[in-house]
């Protein structure tokens, strides 16, 4: 699939009624993350429309949707209580300044740091956060938390609707695929509250959704350094996290279709996105993993399908307003159902007591991260987790073979391994300066100098030697090595026809963009 892709004349239909489906479960997500962000009900529609047709158009992964989510709205709600809602408007335009940048400055190739663990954990932990977010549809009025939950027949009835929903959106796409299962539980569920004329929750319950167009609006903040002190931090979180989320989601997505995502494209994507919205009246937005999911199941796989999703939403808003308030909306709970059932990696389970115990760690560590604190939070957290026993395993793996030479004037160490500062005290405990002989080789052929404390190590190493009066030579290290040792530079021997070619902190690469996937090259130093 190319990463530009508005539709696919065969799959028009699919990606329409997929977009229809997607428009309709973004209603009631937008309400609900509006009324947590304390905003009015169209601040959260409004940046579901315009983030979700800008990033549907430009950004880096067809298919994908965007919209208002819970991510960003508990973030932005301390900024409203405290300053107001034009705060967050200006908010939301300086996040998407930043996030541009970080699509000019390719940042988004970063994500591949992510550990699959990780990855397991982010997918888990959002589709418990989906499911437990659509518990409060089960309260008589689910945009207040301290409302009471449903009883008696009314919660049976809407159980009932729920499963039967469910049923649907399961046993449909045995039958035929015509129509996106989703859509005709939907519609069905729909018919039979109406014709029954059943009393349970609907759209309607929970906010108006009728409105005019966006209106084109400057912030009313003062334009002061005391205001960018205020709005800077809260951008950057939400710049954070809006990325993290829309990229992983991306790098989800990818799995599923077997396809290739742009990721600096979508960080541009997202972030004109949050500009435009900024300054429409929206509370921005980034990837939202249940729609994309819906969508990607119910058949959109072009940028029409997420076109479509967001014309439809406006379409709503101005003209259908009343037909869409009648939506129960035990089937829309029905559908994320659906979509939790699909998003978590029941395998997980399976392969837990396989892997290693400490990816099985990072695994439910950020899974429970995400759910009770913050997405961001989780990924950052799991990918230093990960990082500290990458480190900690591979200073495990540094080692010497000791030997002398034919006439016994010689000790020489053949080290293998990597040397950085996780290993430099294992790199130490190889020698033995008080038995060697007088003359000593350190042959660091099979080795590797990473970072600055591999160098202080073997600056070290020189100065052990040099105080018991013992000549040291250090053979095939690299030129960046020989340049910034400085103990042990005189000590350097020059055997250039083994030396291994490589700077000591990364290799040299040729960046080869195609779908922004970068095929590492060394090329000699």
């Amino acid at each position: 699939m190319k990463a530009y892709n508005f539709c696919d004349p065969k799959n028009i239909k699919a990606d329409v009624l997929s977009g229809l489906t997607v428009a309709l479960a973004l209603v009631p997500e937008a309400v609900a993350f509006a009324f947590v962000a304390q905003v009015d009900p169209l601040v959260g529609l409004y940046a579901a429309f315009i983030v979700g047709l800008i990033t549907s158009l430009i950004g880096g992964r067809p298919g994908m949707i965007s919209g208002a989510t819970g991510a960003l709205a508990v973030v932005m709600v301390a900024l409203v209580v405290a300053h107001g809602v034009e705060y967050l408007f200006a908010t939301v335009v300086l996040m998407g300044i930043l996030q541009i940048l970080a699509g000019v400055f390719r940042l988004g190739k970063f994500i591949r740091l992510v550990p699959h663990p990780v990855m397991l954990g982010f997918v888990n932990g959002l589709a418990i956060v989906i499911f437990l977010a659509q518990l409060s549809q089960f309260k008589i009025n689910p945009t207040d938390p301290n409302s009471e939950w449903l009883s008696g027949a009314t919660l049976y009835i809407m159980l009932g609707l729920v499963a039967l929903t469910m049923a649907i959106s399961y046993l449909l796409p045995k039958v035929t695929n015509l129509i996106p299962a989703p859509l005709a539980a939907i519609a069905v569920v729909t018919a039979v509250v109406i014709g029954f004329g059943l009393d349970i929750p609907t759209v309607g319950n929970m906010a108006s959704i009728a409105g005019g167009l966006p209106e084109f609006h400057i912030p009313s903040v003062p334009f002061t350094l005391e205001t960018l002190y205020i709005i800077f931090p809260y951008s950057l979180i939400l710049a954070a996290i809006g990325l993290i989320e829309s990229l992983l989601t991306l790098t989800l997505i990818d799995e599923i279709t077997e396809t290739k995502g742009r990721t600096s494209q979508e960080c541009m994507g997202q972030g004109i996105a949050n500009l435009v919205t900024g300054f429409f009246g929206g509370m921005g937005g980034c990837a939202m993993i249940g729609q994309s999911m819906i969508n990607i199941k119910s058949g959109g796989k072009a940028r029409l399908s997420g076109v479509a999703a967001a014309i439809f939403l406006l379409i709503f808003i101005l003209f259908a307003s009343d037909l869409i308030e009648l939506i129960p909306l035990a089937a829309l709970v029905g559908v994320m159902f659906m979509v939790v059932i699909g998003t978590f990696e029941w395998s997980s389970f399976r392969i837990l007591h396989r892997i290693p115990k400490t990816d099985a760690f990072v695994l439910i560590l950020v899974s429970g991260v995400t759910v009770y604190s913050d997405l961001a939070i989780a990924v950052v957290v799991g990918v230093l987790v990960s990082s500290l026993v990458f480190a900690w395993n591979s200073a495990k793996h540094i080692y010497a073979r000791v030997g002398t030479t034919e006439d016994g004037k010689t000790t020489v160490y053949e080290v293998s391994g990597p040397l950085f500062f996780g290993s430099i005290s294992s790199f130490r405990d190889l020698f033995n300066p008080a038995d060697d002989a007088d003359d000593v080789v350190v042959d660091f052929r099979n080795a590797r100098v990473w970072d600055h404390s591999g160098l202080e190590a073997i600056d070290g190493l020189a100065e052990r030697y040099t105080r018991r009066g013992k000549t040291l030579h250090l053979r095939h290290l690299s030129p960046d090595c020989r340049h910034l040792l400085e103990k042990s530079v005189s000590m350097v021997e020059e055997d250039k026809e083994g030396d291994p070619h490589y700077g000591v902190f990364v290799d040299y690469n040729k960046m080869y963009h195609e779908d922004d996937e970068i095929a590492d090259k060394p090329q000699k130093a």
